[in-house]
């Protein structure tokens, strides 16, 4: 029995479906899908405009399905895995007492746990396929043919060690890990060898599309249109689930006609793209790398992304500038949630004390109790003056160069590879984390690296004019025209270091020689 006959036949899947017309799109993939062959007419019309091929294939071990939301992708998913398990011999695949698998891996929990609801009713709701049943866990089902039907979540090592016989890929677009830069290509490989013991094994990928960036847009951009490789199929929501009212989806675009076109028309966003490549974050990462020692004669510089506690997680980062003039990243510690603000404040106040710091600047949207918290344990605490997403835009040009060291931190590269750059109104970018992630670590280390290269002291020669007033007893000393001008004519020099006496003029020139740099608080000040 194929799959088409099982789901029309009323003693099975007809039931599950409330109005099976309202379905044909589907059955004509799983057509394509399991080579049953598609009838002229509208199903052959359809099969082409969603691929992009003129024939059918012949044989199908891997299809990636891009279709909008609330098509009905979920619960196809576990029509297609009751039925692997329970209507095909694996038994000729496996060897004695070996288990086979099928997992449907989703994004989340809350995902895997819809999936798993949709095939134990699909189980439980049929009293053929109830008897199947050999016992049931927290993840799967376990069936008397030694095939577990297993839900899992995105995660590369919930994956090795199986015999695989389908691996059903939901919602592939949104898979996101703070421990890996890139999940969805993890999880492919991992899955990859554990299919390929078994002749008939499939893999599927079901999902709406996002940006224009991982393993499904990949595959697409590679393979859609293409008799090689992947079965492709792309469709809208209206398409594939006829009874979405049409009020609903032009609203959608109404109200954001780029989101509303991936959502609702399948088709990968253009507005969002991936800010930082996975390449480049690995080229600037020094391998084994995890943490640098205070060392004399540097100055340090310390960037914090504050928490409260609850939800985020609350980082330091202290760097420096090396005499190659590169920002390097030499601490990085993070505490994640739940924690005590005041605790955490203290522990990072020791740690900037340790490199010889005695303020530390700062997410600006952090609460007040950031600056009375680090005064009480001796630090100073300045907002910083530009966004995150300022900051990020900052820092991409900087590595591009290799003007930055990252220490070899996971969550850090899986922060950073995760940005995604929104076009706004205005040619603005916007650089953040995906919807539901973090980027404290990110945040910090862009801070403190665009802090250690924007504090470079600048060569040549300043010119200026009037009286220089320098010192506790604040006597003028005139300073005439000196060299050409590179520097302000009216405002503050500022030059390093507590200045317990009078400058006399030639220190006063030969220290401004020395470079002109921006203002510290660390620094005396000459009032021009």
């Amino acid at each position: 029995m194929n799959i088409i006959q099982a789901i029309e036949d009323p003693r099975l899947f007809k039931p599950f479906f409330k109005d099976l017309g309202t379905w044909r799109s589907w059955l004509a993939y799983l057509r394509a899908l399991f080579a049953l062959g598609i009838e002229g007419g509208p199903d052959l019309e359809l099969f082409r405009l969603a691929t992009g091929l003129d024939a059918q294939p012949a044989r199908v071990r891997e299809s990636f399905v891009i279709a909008g939301r609330r098509s009905g992708k979920s619960f196809i998913s576990a029509v297609i895995a009751v039925y692997l398990a329970c209507f095909k011999d694996w038994l000729p695949f496996l060897s004695p007492g070996e288990q086979g698998y099928i997992f449907i891996i989703a994004v989340d929990k809350k995902q895997a746990g819809i999936i798993k609801a949709y095939i134990s009713g699909l189980l439980h709701g049929n009293k053929i396929l109830e008897g199947m049943i050999a016992g049931e866990t927290r993840e799967g089902i376990v069936l008397r043919n030694r095939v577990t039907l297993s839900v899992k979540t995105s995660s590369f090592r919930s994956v090795r060690g199986y015999t695989l016989l389908c691996a059903i890929l939901e919602e592939l677009a949104f898979w996101r890990s703070e421990e890996s830069a890139n999940p969805d290509k993890e999880i492919l490989s991992a899955i990859r060898p554990a299919l390929a013991t078994v002749p008939d094994s499939l893999l599927i990928g079901i999902s709406t599309p996002y940006s224009r960036a991982g393993v499904l847009w990949e595959l697409y951009k590679q393979n859609w249109g293409k008799a090689e490789g992947p079965l492709i199929w792309r469709a809208a929501t209206h398409t594939m689930n006829p009874t979405i009212p049409r009020e609903t989806i032009d609203q959608a675009f109404r109200e954001d006609p780029e989101a509303a076109a991936a959502e609702w028309a399948a088709e990968f966003r253009s507005d969002i793209t991936a800010f930082i490549p996975g390449e480049l974050i690995e080229g600037v990462t020094v391998p084994g790398r995890y943490e640098l020692p205070c060392a004399d004669g540097l100055r340090y510089f310390g960037f914090c992304d504050p928490s409260g506690g609850r939800q985020d997680s609350f980082t330091l980062a202290v760097s420096h500038r090396s005499a190659e003039g590169r920002a390097v990243l030499d601490v990085l510690r993070e505490r994640r949630p739940p924690f005590s603000p005041e605790a955490v404040t203290q522990e990072f106040s020791e740690v900037l004390k340790a490199y010889g710091l005695q303020r530390v600047t700062g997410d600006r949207f952090a609460g007040e109790w950031v600056t009375a918290a680090f005064q009480k344990f001796g630090i100073v605490y300045r907002a910083s003056e530009k966004t995150a997403s300022e900051l990020y835009l900052e820092l991409l040009p900087l590595m591009t160069t290799g003007g930055v060291e990252l220490l070899d931190q996971k969550r850090l590269k899986a922060q950073l590879a995760n940005l995604e750059r929104r076009t706004r109104a205005g040619g603005k970018d916007l650089i953040t984390h995906y919807a539901g992630g973090h980027d404290d670590c990110a945040n910090a280390t862009a801070g403190v690296l665009v802090m250690a290269q924007g504090r470079v002291p600048r060569p040549g020669r300043v010119s200026f004019g009037g009286e220089i007033v320098s010192g506790p007893q604040r006597k003028p000393e005139e300073v005439r025209h000196v060299g050409p001008y590179t520097g302000p004519r009216r405002g503050r020099v500022f030059l390093p270091g507590p200045t317990q006496k009078v400058l006399d003029r030639d220190e006063m020139i030969r220290r401004t020689l020395a470079g002109w740099r921006k203002p510290s608080e660390d620094d005396d000040d000459l009032t021009i």
